[in-house]
């Protein structure tokens, strides 16, 4: 036994693929981290909370998950696995220089090559199956569709390098490559002095292989390998950098034609797709790299960065996002502290005010003049697209649960990001049934439509159009902006809420001063300096109302700024509804941050920064009309309709690893910030009690799936670990599923059974 293991671990030891994957581990440390992410992508070790798994073992194409979007994530997936084998042979092919001496060297070398890619895909389909089969109730037809549909992509795009490689071989570099060779020889000194030098290594360090595997996965024996003279081999080098030079070319004119027509649904691949396609690019551009400047690349790579860093810090290739509606030609908008005091002065919090009460005595009159109604915050909160969906859910299930009381007692709605566009969708339905449309606004319908993907197109949109393709424009109103990322998100947002929504912010003051839908106040927060900026139909100055209190406004910090007044001399009614959602919902690294017309320009980010869940802006509005609301009304109902648990279980602390004591001091303060939050919201909350003088009733509708784990059971571990829908732009059927069914559980029903008998 012991003899046949001394014959046997040596031959396996010394073979090809195995030498191979040493070797990738030793020196190509970028392209194993490429190949690590993608394991912890779709085993869930990363980005599990964000939903970036499922964007891999389900992806969607046109908003189907079938054949087609497996076959484009399969199609993908092979043009990185190529990529991979190209970087890899151009980079180490000098230290196995018996492939040289084989027919269709290249051939084999990807054969041996192959156990990563080959384990990865594996993997792949083992992922795939389980989460198919327990989260999407995925039939044997259904599956053994989208697994052909991966493996029929995966294998065209094999077959096509096959042909080329096969081609290029025989044919293109035979009477193309050589008859440009001196040109070659004049134009890539540089390349071939790493060519040379990468030789000379070779030939006093050589990889020891024993044997390799041929074309039929035979194990064949290595014999003597002579070096053949330089002429020759510099011609392989120089060929393979020919194959690599149009296989790049090839993915970018691919991706700058895509980019062209990205607005059209059928070229928005699926995203996991679209992050394919930037490993494959940036894989390959290290091949180039480690090609051209060989020990050097490193350091080159390193001076790129750096340079590239510079003129992005000079503004070079700084890409600003527009809110769509402003007027960015005009005379841009002095943001400083003596600016803001004369904005939002004691007059004019008091026309505002003025102007607030006569939507406050519309809203009074709906009801009956002997009674005194129950006045309604709806207090949403962020969350991407879970938040919308569980926000258009519970305001539908209120609506139906109280016969349509809930929101016509609403007066206001706050909030954050997804929470707000959920509420605002469901606002505008409630309006054009008003009007006479012929709107149904508790249909399903209207949620299928809200949960549909917007993710891909965004995540394409990134990398067709913002990192390689220059902007196109288009117009809104009579002037012309970049169709950019930020037009993605609002076209694809557009379309979800069937173009119900695509109106100037001014368009509903009509609506809500008339106290037919409660009015929506939009709070992104400025990157700049931590204030809000108050978004409205409107100038809704009484937001910074108890400024009144202060005889010196300039000691007082502003806790934000109105954007009617502030942005009059820019066209400030006229900015799109839309873009204003955006800015409220702006996601870190998928919805950009927008650039407003001031100097010094600002930046918005997502509402949530300052108040995920709308309590303090409510608490805001109340403390500005204390005195009308106490004299008019029966008092307060905060409906807070959160994506959040108020109360979580209380997580027990884990073993901790050397990395997680040194992150713990930063993560503790990011796992905390909604917490946080609701503290300074229920104490706020707490204090109005004392000078209100009306009673303040409070409402949670709260998506809490980790109190379900028993219904998660037979579920695969990556949703086991993760009961609770992920943080994204887009959703599984299984979450979507959760969400909706969430609002019938025991909780829910009681604080529903609250909500009507009040507004009895």
């Amino acid at each position: 036994m012991t003899r046949k293991l001394y014959l046997w671990w040596p031959r396996f030891f010394y073979s090809f693929p195995v030498q191979l994957l040493l070797n990738n581990i030793r020196h190509n440390h970028i392209l194993v981290l490429c190949w690590i992410i993608l394991f912890a992508m779709i085993t869930g070790s990363f980005g599990k909370l964000l939903g970036i798994p499922y964007l891999f073992l389900d992806p969607e194409y046109l908003n189907k998950v079938n054949f087609t979007s497996f076959f484009f994530l399969g199609l993908m997936t092979a043009g990185f696995s190529m990529a991979f084998h190209i970087t890899s042979y151009i980079s180490d092919g000098h230290r196995f220089s018996f492939v040289g001496t084989l027919p269709k060297p290249f051939k084999k070398f990807v054969i041996n090559n192959s156990i990563i890619p080959m384990l990865f895909l594996a993997t792949f389909i083992y992922q795939i199956i389980g989460f198919q089969i327990n989260n999407e109730h995925c039939t044997t037809a259904q599956l053994i569709e989208r697994i052909g549909g991966l493996l029929v992509g995966y294998g065209a795009m094999t077959v096509f390098f096959a042909v080329y490689f096969r081609l290029t071989n025989k044919d293109i570099f035979r009477y193309v490559v050589c008859r440009i060779d001196e040109k070659i020889k004049q134009n890539v000194a540089v390349t071939r002095a790493s060519a040379m030098k990468k030789l000379d290594i070779a030939r006093k360090k050589q990889v020891r292989v024993d044997n390799y595997l041929d074309s039929k996965l035979r194990v064949n024996e290595v014999g003597d390998v002579g070096f053949y003279d330089k002429a020759t081999i510099l011609q392989v080098f120089d060929q393979n950098h020919f194959n690599l030079v149009v296989i790049e070319a090839f993915i970018f004119i691919a991706v700058l034609v895509l980019g062209v027509f990205k607005d059209y649904p059928v070229f928005q691949l699926p995203a996991a797709a679209s992050f394919m396609i930037f490993l494959t690019i940036s894989v390959m551009a290290f091949g180039a790299f480690a090609y051209w400047f060989g020990e050097w690349s490193a350091t080159a790579g390193l001076v790129v960065f750096l340079l590239i860093n510079y003129l992005v810090g000079e503004d070079f290739f700084t890409k600003k996002y527009e809110a769509f509606g402003l007027d960015y030609d005009s005379a841009p908008a002095i943001y400083d502290a003596d600016t803001l005091i004369l904005q939002s002065d004691s007059a004019a919090i008091r026309q505002d005010k003025q102007a607030m009460v006569m939507q406050l005595n519309n809203w009074r009159a709906k009801f009956d003049q002997h009674a005194r109604p129950k006045m309604v915050f709806f207090c949403v909160s962020g969350g991407g697209k879970r938040a919308a969906l569980w926000t258009l859910n519970a305001l539908q299930t209120a609506d139906s649960f109280t016969n349509g009381k809930s929101t016509e007692h609403a007066i206001l709605i706050t909030g954050a990001s997804g929470g707000l566009i959920g509420a605002s969708y469901y606002r505008e339905l409630k309006l054009r049934q008003k009007l006479g449309e012929p709107v149904a606004p508790n249909d399903k319908l209207h949620r299928q439509m809200l949960s549909s993907d917007n993710l891909n197109p965004l995540i394409f949109s990134l990398l067709a159009n913002d990192l390689f393709v220059g902007f196109t424009e288009f117009e809104y109103g009579d002037k012309q902006y970049r169709r950019d990322r930020a037009y993605t998100f609002e076209d694809q947002l557009n379309k979800i809420t069937e173009q119900l929504m695509d109106h100037t912010i001014s368009y509903y003051n009509q609506y809500e001063a008339q106290g037919l839908v409660p009015m929506v106040i939009l709070t992104p927060t400025v990157v700049n300096d931590g204030r809000k900026i108050y978004i409205a139909s409107r100038p809704v100055s009484f937001m910074n109302a108890e400024l009144e209190n202060f005889n010196d406004y300039a000691l007082e910090k502003y806790s934000g700024v109105d954007f009617q007044r502030f942005f009059k001399e820019q066209g400030a009614p006229n900015l799109r509804f839309l873009s204003a959602l955006r800015m409220s919902a702006t996601f870190p690294y998928i919805t950009p941050n927008t650039t407003l017309p001031t100097d010094p320009p600002i930046e918005m980010m997502d509402a949530g920064i300052s108040d995920n869940f709308g309590i303090i802006d409510a608490v805001r509005f109340m403390y500005a009309f204390k005195e009308w609301i106490s004299t008019h009304t029966g008092g307060v109902v905060v409906v807070s309709i959160r994506d959040s648990p108020k109360v979580p279980d209380v997580q027990p602390k884990m073993g901790q690893t050397i990395l997680d004591a040194l992150t713990q001091p930063i993560s503790s303060v990011y796992n905390n910030f909604e917490n946080f939050q609701d503290i300074n919201g229920d104490l706020l909350l707490g204090h109005a009690h004392d000078w209100l003088g009306a009673p303040i009733d409070r409402v949670d509708i709260q998506y809490q799936a980790e109190k379900y784990i028993d219904l998660l059971q037979g579920m695969d571990s990556i949703r086991q670990n993760n009961a609770r829908a992920s943080l994204s732009w887009r959703l599984t059927t299984r979450e979507k599923e959760g969400i909706v069914n969430n609002i019938q559980s025991d909780k829910n029903k009681t604080e529903l059974a609250k909500l009507k008998s009040l507004l009895q």
